[in-house]
């Protein structure tokens, strides 16, 4: 690992905190609850994205309580549209963990967050130090990026040696006295400052000792090894209906959309047209009454392209799923792929009404 160390500036990065944080909802609050509903929230999703869905989903479950007793499609209702949804079904877990571990309350040590359903490293010591004031270090892909710049590392971050020595280095910067600010404030400067491209290096309280700056690699710094092949995958949708009522079945486990709806799907390694579609599913009378894409959708690694094809019967076949009325197709949670078809659907609707 090629880094040349200085001593990290804490009190610079604390000053510059105190006058450029951003005013954030969950800022300021000591309750574990609402710091680890933010922070799930936050993971691979932007914070204007993500701020609704963190208002909305405090307002139906003020309490890790309410949350624990929720039904699971009243969590994954909430949280569509913001993808990952592993997240949602973790949070409903670990809040069950929760109200039924000692005292009904959350744990208080490292050890005892990191038992929690779904939260790993960076999340517990995000409560941690939030909430119980906690000497952990935070490290993310922003604190990351600001470590690798700040002492030069060139060789690839995604490596376990770099992993390593990111993680020593950023316990060694922690700010022992307070470090939940000091985790706020280096998760901050990483996504405000010390931005993956144009970094605004001369609004950092870091410059002074930071290499990357110095040796002119703010670019290039940090450098990633693994390269994850993206798969392409074709799903092909049948909109079944008889004017009023629909079919719609939940997604199976140990795939993507895990718990959510969709109406029945057909993937193949290549785009299906409707008449391959209805012979799969060996329906007869049914009359093609639209059809719309194919959309893409793109996910971390996979490409999925979707094809809906609606199609109109006298009756349902009871053979494929329950009859669902159209209107309460509202109390369910799709993924963004079918919850867009379905907006774009309602709206044709309306302004033909």
């Amino acid at each position: 690992m090629d880094a040349d160390h200085h001593p990290f500036p804490t009190n610079a990065l604390r000053q510059w905190y105190g006058r450029a944080k951003r005013d954030l909802p969950w800022r300021g609050s000591s309750d574990p609850y609402t710091i680890w509903i933010s922070e799930v929230i936050l993971q691979q999703t932007r914070v204007d994205q993500g701020t609704p869905y963190y208002h909305r989903f405090l307002s139906a479950f003020p309490t890790v309580t309410d949350l624990a007793n929720a039904h699971e499609d009243e969590v994954l209702k909430l949280w569509e549209g913001l993808g990952y949804y592993s997240r949602a079904r973790n949070l409903h877990a670990a809040a069950k963990q929760v109200t039924t571990g000692p005292g009904g309350c959350f744990p208080n040590t490292y050890e005892g967050l990191r038992s929690l359903k779904g939260v790993g490293p960076y999340t517990a010591a995000a409560i941690g130090s939030i909430a119980f004031d906690l000497p952990v270090a935070c490290v993310d892909g922003n604190v990351t990026r600001v470590l690798a710049r700040f002492h030069g590392i060139t060789d690839p971050v995604d490596s376990a040696p770099v992993i390593k020595a990111i993680d020593r280095s950023a316990q060694g910067a922690l700010d022992i006295q307070s470090p939940g600010e000091h985790n706020q404030a280096m998760m901050e400067l990483g996504a405000t400052v010390c931005l993956p491209r144009n970094a605004n290096c001369e609004q950092c309280p870091l410059q002074a000792g930071c290499n990357a700056y110095r040796l002119g690699l703010v670019d290039s710094i940090p450098m990633k090894s693994k390269r994850t092949k993206v798969r392409e995958r074709y799903f092909h949708f049948l909109v079944l209906t008889d004017g009023e009522h629909t079919v719609v079945e939940r997604r199976p486990a140990g795939d993507i959309w895990q718990g959510l709806y969709q109406f029945p799907m057909l993937e193949s390694d290549r785009t299906l047209d409707a008449d391959e579609v209805l012979a799969h599913y060996r329906i007869k009378g049914a009359v093609l009454a639209d059809s719309h894409g194919p959309v893409r959708h793109i996910l971390t690694h996979q490409r999925i392209f979707g094809r809906f094809f609606e199609f109109r019967v006298k009756h349902l076949p009871p053979s494929i799923a329950d009859p669902v009325p159209w209107q309460d197709l509202e109390r369910l949670a799709f993924p963004r792929l079918i919850h867009h078809y379905l907006n774009k659907k309602m709206l044709a609707h309306s302004k033909k009404v």
